[in-house]
Order: C-alpha cells, then structure tokens, then sequence
C-alpha cells in the first residue's frame, strides 16, 4: 500500500509500493513513484487513472534475475497502457534503477532482451527485434506489391516544343517498375504507359 505526504513543496508524493506478482525468486519490488498529485488522505482509497501515467513519473526499481514478461507487467501497471507480448519471450535480467521515467525503464529493459515493442491503437506489442523487422518489412513489401498491381493506364502527350525521342529517356526514370514509355517520331508524341 502507497502512503502519500505532502513535500516541501506543498505536493503529495507517493512514498513506497510492493508489488508481488509471483515472480518466483523475487517476492517484491519496491517502487517508488514520484507523481505530481494532489494531497489524499492515507484512508481514501487510490483510483486508477484511466489515461496513461506521464512519461515524466520517475521510478525505482531493484530486480534481480527477473523474467522480462513479469517486468513489462509491472511497468504497464505503473505506465497504464494495455500489454501484449509474443509467445514464447522469456529472458531473465537484473535491474537496478533510481529515479528514472517510466517508459525509459521499458525502452532499456527491452533493449537488454533483444526485444522491441509497437505500439497498435493503445496496445503495445512486445516481441523479438528480428520478428518485428521481419513483419514491418512484409507489410511494407505488401503495400509496394498492392500499389503495383493496380491497373495500367496509357496516355499519349504530343509534344510542341521539345523532341519525344529526347524525353523518353528522361520520363522513364520517374515511372514505376511496370511503366513504359515509346515514342513516335512522325508525330513527336510520348505514349506514357504506368499504374493509375
């Protein structure tokens, strides 16, 4: 349980909470969270915000031999956003940090497992880096895919000022990989073909 006291400055500030989520060789965490928050009796009870923790509330932290799984948990308790993480993550890791943001802790957490994170509509995902980079770049590669499978459209620009078989070269650079560009000498005119 979290007792606030007001500081110097006026401001309640959360003094010590344990969590135990059964992390096996960890019992308890102590965390300190330092949060700007208006001064609360010790008797009322703590209501949870429904947006997500400031980025600037600083915590401490002390693991040892943790798993990865149980500390993103607790992290998402203390940043409150919602958590999904890939099958199969397991890595155990020591910690010891004072006075650090929240969302710093989970970035360095991370970043010692190898893992990543994303973040969909509110959810944050977190899985292996590799897995990550290997799905942004099918997407990716999917959407150049979709953009080049629309239909092909032709145009025909007869030129005035300026001769087709010079500009045919040029104009070709700017196409897709589908597009093509011939020119008609006769009439000096550049049949553009590409997707819409």
């Amino acid at each position: 349980m979290s007792r606030l006291t007001p500081g110097t400055d006026g401001v309640a500030r959360g003094r010590t909470r344990c969590y135990d989520f059964g992390m096996g060789v960890l019992s308890s965490v102590l965390l300190s969270v330092v949060l700007g928050a208006p001064a609360v009796a010790a008797d009322a009870p703590l209501a949870r915000a429904s947006s997500p923790a400031p980025a600037e509330a600083r915590i401490s932290i002390d693991f040892k031999d943790a798993d990865i799984v149980d500390i993103v948990r607790l992290l998402s308790e203390v940043g409150n956003f919602q958590v999904v993480i890939d099958p199969g993550t397991s890595c155990k890791l020591t910690l010891k940090l004072k006075e650090v943001p929240w969302d710093t802790a989970l970035d360095v957490a991370l970043r010692v497992c190898s893992l990543g994170s994303e973040n969909d509509n509110g959810i944050v995902r977190v899985a292996p880096v590799a897995k990550l980079t290997a799905e942004h770049q099918e997407r990716r590669r999917l959407a150049e895919e979709q953009k080049l499978n629309r239909p092909l459209r032709t145009m025909r620009y007869t030129l005035s000022y300026a001769r087709a078989a010079e500009l045919a070269p040029l104009i070709k650079k700017f196409l897709s990989p589908r597009g093509d560009v011939v020119f008609d000498a006769r009439t000096n005119t550049l049949i553009v073909t590409d997707v819409d």
